[in-house]
């Protein structure tokens, strides 16, 4: 079971992490290869997506959890339902 929105948020800024916020993302959009100028640690809530780190694909699920380090380049693509995940964000 996945803790709380307030709990997730605690436990991120307790880790360095300097914004903890929730991100929807529509059905069957598509994030195209990017980076971030910030770390982040994410837990998936809702839905289902697919990230993509060089040849390395991960299908998340509700209670999946992925971490990226600032400047990895990655893709993004969400399910038929789109997906929110809750995400702490650290500056790099």
């Amino acid at each position: 079971m996945n803790p709380s929105f307030e709990t997730f948020e605690a436990d991120l800024h307790a880790q360095g992490f300097d914004e903890v916020l929730a991100r929807e993302w529509a059905p069957l959009a598509l994030a195209g290869t990017h980076v971030h100028p910030f770390d982040a640690k994410a837990l998936v809530v809702r839905g289902e997506m697919w990230l993509t780190v060089g040849d390395d694909t991960q299908h998340l699920l509700p209670g999946g959890t992925f971490a990226l380090d600032a400047g990895v380049p990655h893709s993004e693509r969400y399910g038929s339902e789109g997906a929110t995940f809750w995400v702490g964000r650290r500056a790099a």
